[in-house]
């Protein structure tokens, strides 16, 4: 849409949030409140404006690049932070959308701007029918058209009983809304300057108000405290699993999955139950992802099968690969196609090479283990000295036995053997065995020489 600018109001405290933080900076699905507005606002517009109050320094760097960012240094209400802005937009059709409605879609919003362009009005509000409409602003009309917007704190007992609201978004032609905004005046319950009463004041004067009724009532839905953000966030939530299953994915059942909207998943996946899918993790085709994984910032490959309930942090794992049961990816891990990571398997900054197993009980920590290597039961990568991380480097085909204890740094060489229960400290050539314990001893008779010593002894000695 060449020539629109959006504004976007976000200078509110949010008090009832009862939150340090500012009510568009909290989180809804992976993504703060604000997030939506802009990735919006970056579909339609040409020009993004966004009003933040006083010290917003988290809400300007949610922004990001390509945002002009003004600031209402008085919260002196919506029209007077509408007013802010004015330097920073262009002429034509000025879009006003609140920072934390995060259900608006742009299909509705391209049909609002689309609507007030053709009928060349002063102004569009898109409107919601809704069952109750407490708290909401109701929209006032006469012979069918809008000629004000009333405040519920401002409402007359038969104007509360009216059910279309306000949603807060607007279109506007740009000179006409400065000139109105120049004229409102704070006559309201809380003495502030409503851009509610632009509305009225165009009316008024002649100029064209067009509406549209949004035709999914939820989007009219703002957050004011965390009630409504877990209200808003399960709309939200059903709306992420229902996209999944309609582009192919099986979840088994949506009521106990959670996916948020930064989530990408290819077609054939499936979803068991208790799963949680978090942050920028991108999952291939074919993948089965069981009950009780959590997954985050991850990216899978294709046909990549998490068995329940493990744990996986900005990790790669490629095509083919099994995880789990009960296995924790920590940071920077990344596992190679075919690989197999089994139970109660731990790793941070470690590389797994293609084909490798660590199939039980290990902890491989800034590790890099090349193709075909098998990491035993019980197998520990020493990577931490007391001062600093070392790294241990495994090569391809090389065996590690049960219950080794590998101190880094250590190389252990393509095809070497390390025996069941050594102790390594220095590198391994290639080919090599490598075997580093004590020696066994047998004392022959001990544990009959220790039961006649125990019953000679008195009680209490």
């Amino acid at each position: 849409m060449d020539g629109l600018t959006i504004v976007i109001l976000a200078a509110g405290e949010g008090k009832r949030m009862r939150s340090r933080q500012p009510k568009v900076l909290h989180r809804l699905c992976g993504r703060p409140l604000i997030g939506y507005a802009l990735r919006t606002a970056r579909v339609l517009a040409d020009r993004i404006v966004l009003v933040v109050g006083p010290d917003a320094d988290g809400v300007r760097a949610a922004a990001g690049e390509g945002v002009r960012v003004v600031e209402q240094r008085e919260r002196l209400g919506t029209g007077h932070a509408v007013l802010q802005a004015r330097e920073a937009c262009g002429a034509g059709t000025i879009l006003v959308l609140p920072g934390d409605s995060p259900l608006l879609s742009s299909e509705t919003l391209t049909a609002l701007v689309a609507q007030h362009r053709a009928a060349g009005a002063a102004a569009t509000v898109l409107t919601a029918v809704v069952d109750r409409p407490q708290g909401y602003g109701r929209i006032l009309r006469q012979g069918g058209r809008v000629t004000r917007i009333v405040e519920e704190r401002d409402a007359t007992d038969d104007q509360k009983k009216i059910t279309e609201i306000n949603t807060s978004v607007y279109g506007f032609d740009a000179r006409r809304l400065w000139k109105a905004l120049g004229e409102l005046r704070p006559d309201n319950d809380q003495g502030e300057y409503y851009l509610t009463d632009v509305i009225g004041l165009l009316a008024r004067a002649g100029g064209r108000i067009e509406a549209l009724a949004a035709p999914d009532p939820a989007e009219a839905l703002g957050i004011n405290d965390r009630k409504q953000l877990a209200a808003v966030a399960a709309i939200q939530r059903r709306r992420i699993l229902d996209g999944l299953m309609e582009a192919g994915v099986t979840v088994l059942d949506p009521a106990s999955t959670y996916v948020e909207d930064t989530v990408t998943i290819g077609p054939d996946t499936t979803l068991y139950p208790n799963v949680v899918l978090e942050g920028a993790t991108t999952i291939g085709s074919e993948c089965v992802i069981a009950s009780g994984c959590q997954v985050s910032a991850s990216r899978f490959g294709d046909r990549v099968t998490l068995k329940p309930y493990c744990v996986v942090s900005e990790a790669v794992v490629e095509d083919d690969a099994t995880l789990g049961p009960f296995c924790h990816l920590r940071p920077g891990c990344h596992i190679g196609q075919k690989a197999k990571i089994g139970n109660f398997v731990e790793a941070k900054k470690a590389r797994i090479g293609r084909g490798s197993k660590a199939n039980h009980l290990a902890y491989l920590g800034d590790a890099t283990v090349g193709e075909d290597v098998n990491i035993g039961a019980g197998t520990i990568t020493c990577n931490y000295d007391g001062r600093a991380k070392h790294e241990t480097r495994i090569g391809d085909g090389a065996f590690v036995g049960t219950n080794a204890t590998l101190v880094a740094p250590l190389v252990i060489g393509e095809g070497a053997y390390v025996g069941g229960g050594s102790t390594i400290t220095k590198d391994v050539p290639p080919g090599a065995l490598a075997v580093g314990r004590a020696p066994q001893v047998v004392k022959e008779g001990w544990a009959a020489r220790r039961a006649r010593a125990t019953t000679r002894e008195e009680p209490g000695d």
